[in-house]
């Protein structure tokens, strides 16, 4: 992000006050922020993360992908306590690939500089093969779980 002053914008550093682009503020509704940049209760979209629906194979209900973009199981029910769920888990999952904390391609997973082998939908964890997706990983793990 910039922050750009031009001869339209007004800038006194010695009250922190600024004024830049509109003078549009975001209304509060039940809660809400409501903005075109906010996170509405009805839609399954995050800023700067596309969120696109797709069959996913297995039981998967979320993925989230190298490309910064997460993929929603298309049955998922739109607004539904499951998909915002399934959102935020996959939220996680990109947060920590955005800071290095982890980190995939199709042979390994790397969680916090540790790298485990992954092949045939199984990742390598405390010797022993578990299925990718498994709660036993700690990248799996949820701060509110």
């Amino acid at each position: 992000m910039r922050f750009v002053v031009n001869s339209n914008q007004n800038v006194n550093v010695n009250n922190m006050a600024f004024k830049l682009g509109s003078s549009h503020t975001p209304a509060l509704n039940k809660g809400q922020i409501e903005g075109r940049l906010s996170f509405k209760q009805t839609d399954a979209s995050v800023p700067g993360t596309p969120v696109l629906r797709k069959k996913l194979g297995g039981g998967i209900l979320g993925e989230s992908n190298n490309d910064g973009s997460i993929f929603l199981h298309d049955k998922l029910v739109p607004g539904s306590d499951q998909e915002k769920h399934v959102l935020m888990h996959e939220m996680v999952h990109q947060t920590d690939m955005k800071v290095g904390k982890l980190a995939y391609n199709d042979n390994f997973i790397k969680w916090n500089g540790e790298t485990y082998d992954r092949k045939n939908g199984k990742i390598f964890y405390n010797n022993e093969w578990a299925p990718e997706g498994s709660k036993h990983f700690p990248w799996e793990k949820m701060p509110w779980e």
